[in-house]
Formats: C-alpha cells, structure tokens, sequence
C-alpha cells in the first residue's frame, strides 16, 4: 500500500467505529453530478454579441489573461478543468455561449446551435445545462425583461426562454442526462418604485407564456433564480424569492436557491428543507458572497458546507440538482473552476461521512449536550484522507498536485492565445 491506501483505511477503519461505512460514502459521491458555471471561462461574454457591453449587473472583475474567446476555447478550458475533477459532471451554459457562424440572435435559438457542445458531452460522458441570457442586450438596457412595459421588449424575451427550454430538453435527450434550465432575469429599479405589483403581474404573465406549452421535465427541468437585489437594482427587484416561491408553488415549477441572492445574515441552508416539503425537485447554486452577490470562488466555508449537510440529510441529492455560479477574471479561470467544484465535492463528502442516524436519535432524546459535541468532534474527522482516496482511484491529482497541471496548461496554452 502507499501512503494514500494506508490513511485511508486508517481513517476508514475510524468512521467505521461511528457506523459510517466510507466506500458508500463514496459511491454515492461518484454518482453525484455537480453542474459548473461555464460563464468562468469566458468572464460572462458569451460568443453571440461579443463587443455588447455588460448590463443587468453581471460584472466579471479582473484582467487575467487567457479567458476563453470562441466555443473551442471554452471546451478546451473545460477539458482541463474536468480532468483535474474526481467523478464525472455536468457543464451550465449561457444562450450566449452558441457555437455557429449564423448571426443570429436570442430569440432566434435552435438546439443547432449548440450541437457542437453535445457531441463534445456525450464523448465525455458528461451532462450539460442551460440558461437563458436575460442581460447586456439592446432589449435589456432600460432595466426590464420579461417585466417590461414594452409587449415587444416582452415578446422577445418570452421567445427567448420558450427557446432555452427547448434547447435544454434537446440536451436531456441526446445525452441521456436530464438537463436544468435556469430562467434568471435582471429586472428592477434602482429607487423605490410607486407601483410594486404591475411589474410583477406582467412578468407572471410572461412566465405563464413562457410555459404554455412546457418541455418535458423528465429532460429538461425548468427551475426560477429569484434575487434580492443587484447592481441598477439596489431598492427593487421584480424577481423578489417571495415572487418565484409562490409562482412556483401556484403553477407546480421548480425553484433555484442561489447562495448569493439572499441577504448575508439569511441562512440559505434553512431554506431547503421547506422548499422541498412542496417541491419534487429544486436547483441549487453554489457560491460565495461577499457581503453581496459578489460571486466569488466557492470556499469550503460553514455556508457552503451547511448547505450540502443539508441536501444529504434530507436525502435529497436525486432530486436537488447541485450547480455552481461565480466567475473571478482577477486569477487563472481553470483554477476558478477547480478550487470551487473541489471544494463543493468535498462538503458533500464531509457531508456524507457524518453518522446521522446516531445524531437524530440524540436530537430526538432531547440531548443535546450530545449532538453538539458530536458535531464539533466530527469536524477533525480524517476526510481529507477519504478525499485523497477518492482522487487517487478516480486518477486525478490530490492535494495540489493540480495547480502544477494549471500552471503548466497557462504556459502552454493560455499566455499563448
């Protein structure tokens, strides 16, 4: 055995002792699909417009070089970013992300479009989502989307997202991996607004357009982003989490928990078990804010983690689908997706090593005194031997071993293009 195999069954053997059996812990891990955000790799462009300037307060800070400037780029990135990555997962695009030489624009979408990305997936075994792109568009400047007072402005974006549906039930069914397409809008004012509610109506309305004629949802689920505030949009947003919970739960769709579009006192992990008491299934994005929806590489922080905690106790990995959503253009893009989708593995993993049963039982005896310790002793558990483990038989570098391999693709491939 080498030093790897032998920490392993050390820290086996030391689960086991608390009933958690880690060959389990890591079947289950390897079946899980995380969805990353392709929009790291090219600082949230797209290939679409390419020269459009960026509005509905999308904003990718920074200058480091080598972003991803057409659709080979990107699947190249993606390529190096996933060989890095134990298990096999899914790739989220943006409607922008289009891979032809026809000008065309969002509401005139085909899956055609993105048959380049689907040959790339199924090669690889790997899933994709999809995202309509509501933002930095001539249709999106004054503010409004699918809310807005203009029928034709509406009309557009209606056609959009109808399209992004098809798009992504067109991926469910190639690939054999059901799709998540996430419908995000930037919608808002920047000062009070008199009148909340006309705004709202129109975009109920749009929405109950949108999906007149719905997709089949074993494809393709359609989830709502719900936001509470954003760059242009300090004091109101029409796309509020009380707006899409009660659409949702109204019209039987799908909610999005985004990390980063809450409050920062606002526990998102708190949230999910409600959702799915009324919900059969949820999307859920990984991120880190930074006293606002700043987007930031995901850490392995007690959000983080007690977010994933929450998904794994509840039972809910099959039906909560697990993506991340950031984008930093001030380091190296590859690294981006790497520290962030590593460090979302592992709070599933820690997640997973936790001996549940053993705390419920202590929970539902009233001791409490227990349970906490229990959750605090847990916490220097040997994981990060599974962890290692798990990369080595998944043949994937541990440790940072990998960042030789990024350092080596910059000088190669980035600081060339």
């Amino acid at each position: 055995m080498n030093a790897v195999e032998l920490a392993y069954e050390a820290a086996k053997e030391r689960y086991a002792q608390i009933g958690v059996d880690t060959q389990k812990a890591l079947e289950i891990l390897g079946r899980t699909r995380i969805s990353f955000n392709a929009w790291q790799f090219d600082d949230v462009k797209g290939f679409l417009k390419k020269d459009s300037a960026m509005s509905g307060g999308i904003l990718s800070t920074g200058g480091y070089p080598g972003a991803a400037a057409n659709p080979d780029q990107l699947r190249q990135d993606a390529d190096m970013a996933f060989s890095l990555l134990p298990g096999k997962h899914k790739l989220s695009l943006q409607a922008t992300q289009v891979d032809t030489s026809e000008q065309i624009d969002l509401d005139e979408i085909e899956p055609k479009h993105y048959e380049a990305y689907v040959e790339w997936a199924k090669e690889r075994g790997i899933g994709l989502d999809f995202n309509p792109s509501c933002y930095s568009h001539p249709n999106s400047e004054n503010g409004f989307t699918l809310s807005s007072r203009d029928p034709d402005i509406r009309s557009f974006w209606i056609e959009h997202c109808k399209r992004s549906s098809r798009v992504g039930a067109y991926f469910g069914k190639e690939l054999g991996i059901q799709a998540v397409t996430n419908h995000w809008i930037c919608d808002g004012y920047k000062d009070y607004p008199v009148d909340q509610e006309a705004p709202r109506r129109r975009l109920m309305e749009s929405l109950d357009q949108v999906f007149a004629s719905p997709v089949d949802q074993k494809l393709n689920l359609d989830t709502l982003e719900s936001k509470l505030f954003g760059i242009g949009v300090e004091a109101y947003t029409v796309g509020s989490h009380e707006f899409y919970m009660m659409y949702a739960a109204k019209r039987n769709r799908s909610l999005c928990l985004d990390a980063g579009h809450f409050h920062p006192t606002e526990d998102v992990a708190n949230k999910i078990s409600s959702v799915m008491l009324f919900s059969q299934e949820m999307a859920l994005h990984v991120t880190r804010p930074m006293r606002w929806d700043s987007d930031h590489v995901v850490s392995l922080d007690d959000a983080t983690q007690s977010m994933l905690t929450q998904v794994v106790r509840g039972g809910w990995l099959e039906r909560i689908h697990i993506g991340t959503d950031y984008f930093d253009g001030s380091i190296n893009r590859i690294s981006a997706c790497v520290i962030g989708m590593r460090n979302s593995m592992k709070a599933l993993l820690k997640a997973l090593l936790e001996p549940t049963v053993m705390l419920q039982e202590l929970e539902e005896q009233g001791d409490y005194t227990s349970r906490l310790s229990w959750l605090e002793e847990l916490k220097t558990y040997p994981y990060a031997a599974v962890w290692d483990y798990y990369c080595y038989v998944n043949n994937v570098p541990a440790g940072m071993e990998w960042m030789r391999e990024v350092q080596r693709y910059e000088k190669d491939v980035l600081a060339v293009r």
